[in-house]
């Protein structure tokens, strides 16, 4: 996507990401690390790196041209598939998204849960890297099978930096859907235990 930008009487054009799947992890987590900064900061980060404006350039902007700016990258945004990729491919190696997570492990539960109270934005990586492993079998029916989680994720969280906003965010949704209602199913099976308990 082009944008243009008027200079001193001068048009120029610059491109601008064509769609959320064009930004990687690496480059959204960049993005969401603004607890501290300014409003000015954020979009003058943003707009450096979603945009080849140079950055001197990108100080001198007008403030009609940054709204502009920022109101496309935010449709963009919203413009995002967000249907979960089961099959990503990095750097030549195929990761799958754990094929069920109805047979999700404690241990792998207990990580994502973890990593998530330590602080999602500065975990992403680490969580990708356990929800996504490389395939070792692939089926034509579309069923495959991955690496067996062996709690060593951290080579795996430099590689899922390259992944794409849009691959992570879909993945959340879905882990999170899935959590709610793991959570809901755990507590009712306590509730019920506790009450047979109680009974006996």
């Amino acid at each position: 996507m082009k944008v243009k930008i008027k200079k001193q009487g001068e048009t120029k054009e610059f491109k601008l990401i064509d769609s959320w799947a064009d930004v990687t992890l690496s480059t959204w987590l960049s993005l969401i690390d603004f607890k501290e900064g300014t409003k000015t900061e954020e979009a003058t980060k943003t707009i450096a790196a979603l945009t080849d404006i140079p950055k001197r350039l990108v100080q001198e902007l007008a403030l009609s041209d940054v709204v502009n700016i920022m109101s496309k990258i935010g449709e963009l945004q919203e413009k995002q598939d967000t249907k979960l990729k089961n099959l990503i491919e990095i750097n030549g190696v195929e990761y799958g998204f754990m094929p069920s997570l109805d047979d999700i492990s404690l241990g792998e539960y207990s990580e994502i849960e973890t990593l998530i109270k330590n602080g999602i934005d500065k975990n992403l990586p680490e969580i990708m890297g356990v929800l996504y492993r490389p395939v070792k079998e692939k089926h034509k029916n579309g069923v495959y099978i991955i690496d067996a989680y062996d709690g060593d994720f951290s080579i795996r969280a430099e590689e899922m930096k390259l992944m794409t906003a849009e691959q992570v965010q879909s993945a959340l949704r879905f882990f999170f859907a899935f959590g709610k209602v793991f959570s809901e199913i755990m507590l009712s099976c306590l509730m019920d235990q506790l009450k047979e308990t109680k009974m006996q």
